[in-house]
């Protein structure tokens, strides 16, 4: 038998590169203009209001225009060519900033927990007078959640379409925003109704800390993928059936798959029959490459 060694990026999702960046872009001026009308809203309304748990979506809302502004500039870096210093290209990019993305989640969530925290103290031990939320805090809630679930669900299509870490992740945390939003209208109804102020600050803390847990969790993901791991067996199975549906293709093994942004990095060995020439091993080879997975 003659060995050879194997490396493909799947041709199909190099193709559509270009078609990869204007999502990319689609779905960060989505997320900025978007988020820039609710943030606004909320943080203006959670003055007047007097409700902590509206700052606290309202300011996490700013810090999802802080997210497009990097998915945006992250479209541009990996737009470019491969270099000398970069022969894989920029795609890592994507994983960097989605890596950021997660970092940026985690500590919003901490401030929030702490500052909610230390009301809560105030409160409790120290009789710290708070008034009760106004009715608006209620309206601009509800306006909170319809307005995210129309991001969430637009930054999920097209991440799916694009194939796009930083954007899934980017809708994930929208619909954790959904899930946050609902829970700061919930302490914002019973503290107006068991006229309970200090209802507000609790659930700004458990808020605080669902932030954190999904920030963990994106890390975990993101982590993976910079290390060149992959925990999807499907792929291995899908990999192993295209190939040994090639005439001439034997005993194909030690597969590595790895994910550079959108894209996939195969490295292969295969075997052919060894009384074949080079040049007809070289075009099975070729054949394996261009296979479709």
């Amino acid at each position: 038998t003659i060995l050879l060694k194997l490396c493909a990026m799947n041709s199909e999702m190099i193709d559509k590169n270009e078609t990869h960046v204007a999502l990319m872009r689609r779905a960060g001026y989505i997320a900025l203009f978007g988020n820039l009308a609710l943030g606004g809203t909320k943080i203006a309304l959670a003055k007047i209001s007097g409700s902590l748990a509206v700052l606290a979506d309202g300011l996490d809302s700013t810090g999802d225009v802080a997210i497009a502004c990097m998915t945006l500039l992250i479209s541009v870096i990996i737009s470019r060519p491969s270099d000398k210093e970069h022969p894989w290209g920029h795609g890592r990019a994507e994983t960097t900033g989605t890596l950021i993305l997660s970092f940026m989640i985690f500590f919003a969530g901490a401030q929030l927990s702490i500052s909610a925290l230390k009301t809560l103290v105030a409160i409790l031990k120290y009789g710290m007078q708070k008034p009760l939320p106004a009715v608006s805090a209620i309206v601009v809630t509800c306006i909170s959640i319809a307005g995210k679930i129309a991001l969430a669900y637009s930054q999920h299509i097209i991440g799916k379409k694009a194939n796009s870490s930083i954007i899934s992740a980017n809708a994930q945390n929208m619909f954790s925003d959904i899930v946050i939003s609902a829970s700061v209208l919930f302490g914002i109804v019973c503290a107006v109704i068991f006229k309970l102020p200090v209802l507000d600050p609790l659930v700004a803390f458990f808020v605080g800390l669902w932030i954190i847990k999904n920030a963990v969790f994106l890390f975990g993901e993101i982590n993976n993928e910079l290390m060149d791991g992959n925990t999807n067996q499907a792929l291995y199975c899908t990999l192993f059936d295209a190939i040994k549906s090639v005439e001439g293709v034997t005993n194909p093994h030690r597969a590595r798959i790895r994910k550079i942004a959108s894209r996939w990095d195969i490295d292969l060995d295969i075997e052919v029959d060894g009384k074949m020439s080079v040049s007809a091993a070289h075009e099975i080879a070729c054949q394996v490459e261009c296979r479709p997975t």
